[in-house]
């Protein structure tokens, strides 16, 4: 649902407007964030031209490269970044930051940006400016990600607990590899917000005063990245775990058609003298011939069933 949100502060609190006259008719120094939930073009022009801004598309917000990411000019900071959704999806979201305000364009509805309004109207006092908010957006989310490693280890620990020899099948290392690759893809998401933050760290639009929460937001995704590699380490011991019990199970397969095979070699060989065909054979014209080779065959049996049971093979 499109849908443009303006934050301004008045009488000591941070109200809100969904008009872009209203944000024409006051002081622009009253507002500090204008969110652009899939808008239309239309209303990206308007708002370019009353702010001189560039609103990016879309393929501009998800270029891979650090020059997209992170652009300074004389008066603003573009900053593009991506938002994992709950399904794993990336979010492409940019940030402009411009004589105090910040301006936020995305396609779709995010948690961590509902909980940064609740932070933000519960103390209105700790968000004067833009870049406030747009540190606080990325506290949110980093906090957001943190849940989400939080829940892949609960799986991952599920999973763990439940692997078991009697269930090594396709379906749990199908399974298995559907974490693997949300955790890749958590970890990618975690590293783009790793460079990001850097950059503003840097950048002389963010101001001294909110340095030391970059830094802690820095410290926090370090440690969610140092997080996701055990995952991934983890994820890769149960594959292993899983391809060994799968080779146990092949092992004894071949186990017990080795032993059949060994078993039924002494009786196939008598089996296969007395089915010659020379004239003089010396059981052929005794009435006790075939019991005879019968019994050879079944005490050859027995006799290698006795030597498997004593090595223990069985």
């Amino acid at each position: 649902m499109a849908e443009i949100k303006l934050f301004y502060h008045k009488d000591g609190v941070i109200r809100l407007s969904r008009s872009i006259d209203f944000l024409k008719s006051n002081p622009i120094q009253n507002f500090l964030w204008i969110d652009l939930l899939d808008v239309d073009e239309e209303i990206e022009n308007e708002l370019e031209d009353f702010l001189k801004i560039y609103i990016q598309e879309e393929e501009e917000m998800i270029e891979i490269e650090m020059s997209s990411r992170f652009i300074e000019t004389n008066d603003t900071m573009v900053v593009n970044s991506n938002f994992l959704l709950s399904n794993f999806e990336m979010e492409p979201v940019s940030f402009i930051l411009k004589n105090g305000i910040l301006v936020t364009v995305r396609s779709q509805e995010l948690i961590s940006f509902h909980e940064t309004v609740k932070r933000i109207s519960a103390n209105p006092k700790n968000y004067p400016t833009g870049a406030d908010v747009l540190i606080a957006l990325f506290e949110t989310r980093v906090d957001f990600d943190a849940d989400m490693i939080e829940d892949m280890t609960q799986k991952t620990t599920q999973l763990s607990n439940s692997l078991s020899m009697q269930e090594a099948n396709k379906d749990l290392l199908s399974e298995i590899k559907n974490l693997q690759e949300k955790t890749m893809l958590l970890r990618e998401n975690i590293i783009d917000k790793q460079r990001t933050v850097a950059s503003m760290l840097r950048s002389d639009f963010i101001p001294t005063s909110l340095h030391p929460k970059l830094s802690m937001i820095i410290k926090d995704i370090n440690s969610l990245v140092e997080h996701v590699k055990f995952s991934f380490d983890r994820l890769d011991y149960l594959q292993d775990t899983f391809l060994g019990y799968v080779n146990i199970d092949q092992n004894k397969i071949i186990k017990i058609f080795t032993i059949m095979s060994v078993i039924f070699m002494p009786p196939t060989l008598i089996a296969s003298i007395y089915g010659m065909n020379f004239k003089f054979m010396p059981e052929m014209d005794k009435e006790w011939g075939y019991p005879v080779a019968i019994g050879l065959m079944v005490l050859s049996v027995l006799i290698i069933l006795l030597i498997f049971r004593g090595k223990k093979w069985l």
